[in-house]
């Protein structure tokens, strides 16, 4: 496990458009949100900083969007050499962790780079004019704490309700940290820092 933070992409950047597979194989896109707010998480099925905070994840989904909030799933990870994130998995990871949102899988792994993204979880929050007003951790709870600490997701659901409320979160945003991205051999992009 190699512990990897967020970037940090600049705040007011336009959210790089995609075109994913979902794990039935349907396209989806970023235009498919078209002036709603949206949530990419970068997520996988196997890291332990994601399997940490998925069943909340997906209850603060679920809620968010009955509130109009759009969430994509992405899973960037290199399926050959990590099968346990391969595309019968993630169907089978959506319904355990009851998520309600299109689970896409980045096999060539370019959106994660245009992206800039860096771990499992990453969280990118668009407004709905598809600028970044947030990107950081879900809240302070790690796997392996102790004492061990429950996830409730307290800053990114700050940041949504602000989004929500037609409002800028706080810029004071802290790194998410978890598992670096698998990338295939010879694709780690040159902002790819591992500690």
């Amino acid at each position: 496990m190699v512990k990897t933070s967020s970037t940090m992409l600049e705040l007011g950047t336009a959210a790089p458009g995609f075109t994913l597979p979902d794990s039935n194989g349907n396209p989806i896109s970023l235009s498919d949100f078209a002036g709603k707010p949206l949530l990419v998480s970068f997520i996988c099925n196997h890291c332990p900083y994601v399997k940490h905070l998925a069943d909340d994840l997906g209850r603060l989904c679920r809620e968010a969007k009955g509130r109009g909030l759009a969430v994509v799933g992405i899973n960037s990870n290199d399926i050959e050499k990590y099968p346990d994130d391969g595309p019968e998995a993630m169907k089978e990871e959506a319904a355990l962790r009851g998520y309600d949102f299109p689970y896409l899988l980045d096999e060539s792994q370019k959106v994660a780079q245009e992206f800039r993204a860096a771990c499992t979880p990453d969280f990118f929050l668009f407004d709905a004019d598809h600028h970044l007003v947030y990107r950081g951790q879900y809240d302070s709870t790690r796997p392996k704490q102790d004492p061990p600490q429950k996830p409730s997701g307290k800053d990114l659901q700050a940041a949504i309700d602000s989004v929500l409320a037609g409002e800028k979160p706080s810029s004071e945003q802290t790194p998410s940290l978890g598992c670096n991205i698998k990338w295939k051999e010879g694709q780690a992009p040159a902002y790819f820092q591992s500690t």
